[in-house]
Parts: C-alpha cells; structure tokens; sequence
C-alpha cells in the first residue's frame, strides 16, 4: 500500500496544499503541448499539403477546420465533465466512485465516437454548403473530412482517457502518447506524399491511422497505472448516475466549445467570401492561434482540476484563491508567448505559403486575434472554475450569448457594411470583450450561492 502511495505521487500532484502558482503552472503546460501536438495532426497536414500538393489543397483542409472544431469540442466538453466528477471524486476519497466514473467515461467515448462518426457523415454535405465552400476546392474539402470522420471513435476515447489522467494530476503521460503518435503522423505524411504520391487522401489516412494508435497506447497505459484511475477492464459496467454526473457537466462545456467552433463556422462562410489568398492566410494564423490557445485551454482545465479536487475536500477558500493565481500566471505566460509570435509574424505565415498577399493577411489576423488571447484566457479560467464547482451551464448560456450572438451580430452589420478582412478579424476580440463583461457577474453570483451552498451542507 505504500509503495502504491509513493508511485501516486511521482505521477500526479498534491493540489490539496502547498502553493498554488507553481502547481498550476506545471499542471497546464502539459496540458498545453498535449493540445499543441494534438493540432499537430492537422498543423502538419496543412504544412505538409502547403509545401508539396499546393495552396489550394491547404484551403481544403481550412475549410474543414470549423467542422472539425465542432465535433471535437464536444467531445473534449464532455470528457471534461469526466476530469470534473473524478476529480471531485479523488478529493472526497470515494475510490469506488471514482473506478465506477472511469469506466463509464471509456464506455461513453466509444460510443459518443461512434455516433459522431456516423452524424457526421451524414451532415458532410449540407456542412459544406454552409460554408458555401468553393468549387475549386469543394472535391478535396469533402474527400478530407470523409476520411477524417472516421477517426473520430479513436479521437473521442483519447479525450476522455487523457480526461481521467488528468484528473489526479498527470498531464505527462498523455503528452507522451500524444507525441509518439504525432511523430507517426509527420513520418506517414511525408511518405504518402513525397514516396506514394497519395497527395490529400495519404495525408488524411496517416493522421486516422495516428489517433488509432493514440488511444491504443493510452488504453493499455490506463489498465496498468498502479494510480486510482485504474481501469478494470475485464469486468466494466456503465453506471447511469455517473453518467448523469459527467453529462451535467461536461454537455455544457461542450456546447460551449461548440459554440466558439460555430462561430468560427460563421466566419469561415464570410471568409471564403473573400477570396482563396484570404482562406489560406487564415489557415495558416489559426494554426499558429490554436497552438497558443492550447496553452489558454490548458490553464483552464487546471483552474477546473484544482477547483475541482479542493471543493471535493470543501476547502472554498483555497478554490477562490485558485482563480485569482490562474489569471496572473496565465497573463504572465502570454505575454512572454504572443510577444515573439507578433514580432515574428509574417515569417511564420511565410512558413506555410510564401504568395505575399497570404503573408500580409496571416499577419493581419494574428495581430487582431492572438494580440488580444488574454480576453479569451479570461474567458476560459472563469468558465473552468465554475465547472471545477459543478455549475457548468451559467458559463454555457453566457458564451452562447456573448460569443456567438455578438459574432452574429457582427457579421450582419459591421462586415456587413465593411466587406474587409480586418473588420471580420475583430469580431473576436469584440464578442470576447462583451462576454467578459457579463460572465463576471455570473461568477460573482455563482460564489455567493457556492458559500451558501456548503454552509447549509455543513
């Protein structure tokens, strides 16, 4: 039992006591480059179709991001409902809880993957149309995203298996994974295009074959941790309560990703409005956003995890005192972060394609979008506390108003009247401003009824 102990505490972290900064700090940087190296898989994709197949099979893959975004949010919502009541679970230290949450979270990414795959073929089409993809890439948008949608079983059990070893603390072991399978990518990529010349089709089944093996290895890695988190494997079963715990959860937080995706959905049909240059361009900045966003996500899901395990212990003060560090460590690693990649701008947009007028956009949205990540981060922290306490719909409702009523709101006026790429740009750093203004009223009132809360538990 003690050697089990001591094996526990070189994998996770005490969240409990101690400091908090550092902590927090070292929780979400492999949070962060798990996110990175995930958009690696499609990072790489648009690299690699950019230098050796051309602009317009990287426009392909542009198109489809949204799309993508959309399915893989809720996933990643949901799975974060799993990170939250196991969480809450290994704070109370209701182990039985917390073997019976895990296999229902391995159960439920199965066949929430299946399901999504088969939508999401359904809705290939009339997804495309929505975006009003153009004519010269419309063959290789939709060849793209039918093959990619068949990964997405893989892609959701990976979600909800790093979920749960998140929930104690260990955020390497995934990252691990996450970087052998995206070694494999690159490597398959650059066969099926330089050796086979499979061009887009190889690219696309290299990175389906790469999650397979994601959540393979982690799988394996979950039967055989010596943690709590153990997977029983040889006797799951689904518990209906829990299931009813990690959906209260972790839906709305899933909604709330898709509503940013939805947005961006939006944004992709004014987009393409503006011609091929301006799509590629955008697909270059929203890769390189992406991978910082990862970092802002990344500081979110430990506000959530810390809030999470220390409400379970009901010790509220230490939960409060959480929020407040998660923004200025956040605000201190942005700034040495967004610093380099505005400075450097137009070299990194040069990196994907060298047309000028790509570069010159790429830089633009970079400017207007990553120039102003710390609204966003803000966002993410206050909504991750509030889930880490349970309340995961407040945050949700306020998003959907705040960010995807005001991009609405935007596209119909201000583009409206002002057809340009740097109108369209601000629409994110306009929506999350407003959405800050009214999401802190909400977590303000949230406090009062969580204080309240506990008194009358106790």
């Amino acid at each position: 039992m003690e050697q089990t102990k001591r094996k526990q505490a070189r994998k996770g972290m005490d969240m409990l006591h101690g400091s908090i900064a550092d902590k927090l700090f070292f929780f979400a940087m492999p949070v962060g480059l798990m996110g990175m190296f995930e958009q690696l898989f499609n990072s790489a994709d648009v690299f690699i179709l950019g230098r050796f197949v051309g602009k317009d099979a990287m426009a392909a893959v542009g198109n489809n991001m949204p799309v993508i975004g959309l399915l893989v949010t809720l996933l990643m919502g949901i799975s974060l409902g799993a990170n939250v009541v196991i969480a809450q679970y290994l704070g109370a230290r209701k182990d039985e809880k917390v073997e019976a949450t895990v296999q229902t979270a391995i159960l439920l990414s199965l066949g929430m993957g299946l399901a999504l795959m088969i939508i999401g073929e359904l809705i290939v089409s009339p997804a495309l149309a929505i975006l009003a993809v153009p004519n010269d890439v419309y063959p290789m948008a939709e060849l793209y995203l039918r093959i990619f949608l068949l990964g997405l079983p893989f892609l959701s059990l990976y979600n909800f298996e790093a979920a749960v070893f998140r929930s104690c603390g260990d955020g390497r072991t995934p990252l691990y994974s996450l970087v052998a399978a995206n070694a494999i990518n690159i490597v398959l990529d650059l066969l099926s295009v330089t050796a086979f010349g499979l061009g887009l089709t190889g690219v696309v089944v290299a990175t389906v074959l790469s999650f397979a093996v994601n959540a393979a290895i982690l799988f394996v890695l979950l039967c055989r941790t010596a943690d709590r988190i153990r997977l029983q494997r040889h006797h799951m079963c689904f518990s209906h309560s829990e299931l009813c715990r990690i959906m209260r959860i972790g839906l709305p937080a899933g909604l709330q990703g898709m509503v940013f995706a939805l947005s961006n959905v939006l944004i992709q049909s004014a987009l393409n409005s503006l011609g091929t240059e301006a799509m590629a361009a955008s697909t270059a900045a929203f890769i390189i956003e992406n991978n910082m966003y990862c970092f802002v996500n990344g500081f979110s899901q430990a506000a959530t995890t810390f809030v999470g395990q220390n409400y379970g212990a009901r010790n509220l003060r230490r939960c409060f005192r959480i929020t407040k560090v998660a923004f200025a460590v956040e605000g201190g690693f942005l700034l040495v972060v967004v610093t380099p990649v505005l400075l450097f701008s137009k070299p990194l947009i040069s990196l994907f394609n060298s047309d000028p007028v790509v570069v010159q956009l790429g830089s633009l949205r970079l400017f207007c979008i990553a120039g102003t990540f710390y609204l966003n981060g803000i966002i993410d922290i206050i909504s991750g506390s509030l889930r880490g306490y349970g309340y995961s719909l407040p945050p949700a409702v306020v998003v959907l108003v705040g960010i995807c009523g005001v991009r609405i709101l935007w596209l119909y006026t201000a583009f409206a009247s002002h057809r340009d790429f740097f109108t369209l740009m601000l629409d994110y750093p306009v929506s999350w401003a407003v959405t800050i203004v009214v999401l802190t009223v909400v977590y303000r009132m949230c406090r009062k009824h969580i204080v309240l809360g506990l008194l009358t538990d106790r």
